[in-house]
């Protein structure tokens, strides 16, 4: 177990040194940067007597920030800057919000990670039992209407059920608030701050868990009629054991062995936030800061926050597999 763990720590270090250089040269070669953006926020104000945008200016801007030189030895250059200064820890500071890019990370991780976290718990908690109830009634009208509905949800783009759910259930309904995480004007405090918080927070789950959990029943409902063709599940019900019993005690407990490696893999999934439903509810978690920085090509914070998701994705595949050995005595890791 250590040696196939030492070797896919290493394994892993190829990888994310592979990663790291690709989302390099992908951020260096769109076709705007930090300075461009920088500068037409300059040439909107100019008009209104701001600053007066020059070439001199603008190439000034680009050597500050290392952006100078788009040859492919240029971009190389920066990305071993970039990467001599991460092996001493150091992530740099964000050219946009002028703090550190571990404190950017760290500071709105904790939203991302409580709406993440809630949303996978009821995802889990629907998606199991339809996909056993799916399977369990195969090509009847249950499994039809729960697939369909399903199918459904894993259609709809997430703006899209966003927008739809706050024109139902705040515009039309008044139900819920609109965005964010907070009513300001009430001043809570204590318990009460922490029940606004869940109540602003119900369309957002809502839509996570409804865009989350068609994947999941699928899986469950595959996995579950895998395992009700066995030949064990016959022998079961040959000696009449009772339907239920033979479903939830035999079939249901060789079904979850999949699902609880796919579980361990969600790790990246806790901490790397929606960006497009953060966006849409107006929520500042690292889902819609990431997706802030990378319209404004902050090199810096795009680079720390691809890097810090590569890694608990290596992580979590790691985890995957030892949660496999674990739940299953039948595999071996060398």
């Amino acid at each position: 177990m250590v040696k196939y763990i030492l070797k896919r720590l290493g394994l892993a270090i190829l990888i994310l040194f592979g990663v790291s250089l690709i989302i390099y040269f992908l951020v260096r070669l769109m076709p705007y940067d930090f300075v461009e953006s920088q500068m037409a926020s300059l040439m909107t104000s100019g008009s209104n007597g701001g600053t007066e945008v020059t070439e001199e200016l603008i190439a000034t801007m680009k050597a500050r920030y290392g952006l100078g030189d788009d040859s492919f030895w240029g971009i190389l250059s920066g990305y071993g800057k970039w990467l001599w200064s991460l092996m001493h820890l150091d992530l740099g500071d964000s050219w946009a919000k002028q703090i550190p890019v571990v404190e950017l990370i760290a500071n709105n991780m904790g939203k991302s990670f409580y709406i993440a976290f809630i949303g996978i718990i009821f995802e889990y908690l629907i998606a199991i039992p339809l996909g056993v109830t799916a399977a369990t009634h195969q090509y009847s009208v249950r499994d039809y209407v729960v697939t369909v509905l399903v199918i459904m949800g894993i259609s709809l783009p997430s703006f899209f059920l966003g927008y739809m759910f706050q024109y139902i259930f705040h515009y039309q309904l008044g139900w819920f608030p609109l965005a964010g995480l907070e009513n300001a004007a009430a001043g809570y405090t204590g318990f009460a701050a922490f029940m606004d918080q869940l109540y602003h927070l119900v369309l957002p789950i809502s839509v996570l868990v409804l865009l989350g959990i068609g994947g999941t029943m699928r899986y469950m409902r595959t996995n579950m009629l895998e395992v009700l063709n066995s030949d064990y599940i016959r022998t079961a019900r040959a000696k009449g054991l009772p339907e239920s019993k033979v479903i939830y005690k035999h079939a249901f407990r060789n079904t979850m062995i999949p699902i609880v490696t796919m579980m361990a893999g969600i790790l990246p999934t806790l901490f790397s936030g929606a960006m497009i439903t953060e966006e849409v509810f107006a929520i500042d978690g690292i889902g819609s800061i990431a997706l802030d920085t990378m319209n404004k090509g902050d090199i810096p914070v795009i680079m720390g926050y691809n890097m810090f998701i590569a890694v608990l994705s290596v992580i979590g595949v790691l985890l995957s597999d030892l949660m496999y050995a674990v739940v299953d005595p039948r595999v071996k890791l060398y």
